[in-house]
């Protein structure tokens, strides 16, 4: 088979870029049959896809071109003109971003990691959430399959009104890993960490900033424990006080030695498609508390700490649960960890390519 991907979102800088780039470089790995073909689109990053697709190992080919974003929504999303074959040639099977669903002949794939612009619409772009919704229409009516994450997003698709039948689900894994401690030193010493800390991930009202620092307070943190939260802010701001520390976006590396060295992750998000810091946490040696609800007990197990997100309270005592049997949800994560694979991602992943044609 010739088997055609949309490799834009690895610029985006987000989990869907982890996504895209694990996924591929993995597809390669077990698959020595079928040819790839690598389409990506942008105006001023065209360069950052050729050197990626540089480093890459696998029978593949690449079709990259000077279409921004809101030239490719005009184009594939509103017009729904310009099949994929004139850019790229003849495929078996097309697997589009999460940002265009182009027209095709081909079997057509696409992955929704999430809908948050349609749950959250108020606290995403306008712009965004309007990209996505033009471009779920045509994932209802057009596409073969779509891969999820979890079977909290599956719900949320049928709920959407995409048909069951269409819908896989594939779970994710983790990049990291735990790092050692003279980088994790390293990493306090850059943010003037200076006593054990927890980590949040996220600074929206969807990953509960808010509520994650009132129940921060309540487990009298402070003085010899302080909360990091690693985001940009989006929709909700925390004042800067005693004891909370922002650091806004990081990178990876700063990500992997801030986690590894964080007493735990607290993660009560109130949705999320998948929730890959959670694995990320686990794969870090480090123990989560998490959310109830959603995708995160599916991700969990029985490794982490589920608390109600919607209770200050509840979070508070899971940080004290987690915190006085720390080693026990260690050891639980390591093991749970285990279950999610990149390969075993690709392995399914091919799966569903293979699909084409029966």
């Amino acid at each position: 088979m010739r088997i055609g991907i949309d490799i834009t979102p690895i610029l985006y800088g987000t989990g869907v870029s982890q996504y895209t780039e694990n996924l591929i470089k993995n597809l390669f790995l077990v698959d020595k049959k079928n040819e790839y073909v690598l389409y990506g689109g942008s105006l001023r990053r065209r360069a950052e896809l050729v050197d990626f697709a540089s480093k890459l190992n696998g029978n593949f080919t690449c079709k990259f071109y000077y279409i921004p974003p809101t030239l490719a929504d005009i184009i594939w999303n509103r017009l729904h003109r310009c099949e994929i074959e004139k850019l790229i040639g003849d495929i078996d099977v097309f697997h589009s971003s999460d940002w265009t669903q182009p027209p095709s002949k081909a079997f057509k794939v696409t992955t929704v990691h999430d809908l948050i612009p349609l749950k959250f619409p108020k606290f995403i772009h306008p712009k965004t959430v309007s990209v996505h919704k033009r471009r779920l229409e045509w994932v209802k009516k057009e596409v073969d399959r779509v891969i999820v994450p979890s079977n909290a997003t599956k719900e949320d698709l049928v709920n959407y009104g995409v048909s069951i039948s269409k819908i896989v689900v594939i779970p994710e894994a983790t990049s990291y890993s735990r790092v050692d401690f003279g980088k994790v030193e390293g990493v306090k010493s850059k943010y003037k960490l200076r006593t054990k800390y927890l980590l949040a991930v996220g600074l929206s009202p969807y990953k509960n900033t808010e509520r994650i620092v009132k129940a921060f307070d309540l487990v009298g943190g402070g003085k010899d424990l302080k909360l990091v939260v690693i985001g940009r802010p989006n929709f909700v701001s925390i004042a800067e006080r005693r004891g909370v520390l922002r650091v806004g976006q990081v990178s990876n590396e700063d990500y992997a030695a801030l986690l590894s060295g964080a007493e735990a992750l607290v993660f009560p998000s109130l949705y999320e498609g998948f929730g890959l810091p959670i694995l990320d946490a686990f794969s870090c040696h480090v123990p989560v508390v998490t959310s109830n609800i959603s995708s995160m007990p599916q991700v969990a197990g029985d490794a982490a700490i589920l608390v109600d997100p919607y209770s200050e309270n509840s979070i508070a005592d899971g940080i004290q649960k987690v915190l006085r049997g720390r080693k026990g949800f260690v050891d639980k994560g390591i093991k749970r960890v285990k279950d999610f694979s990149w390969i075993k991602t690709a392995e399914d992943t091919l799966g569903v390519y293979g699909e084409a044609g029966k």
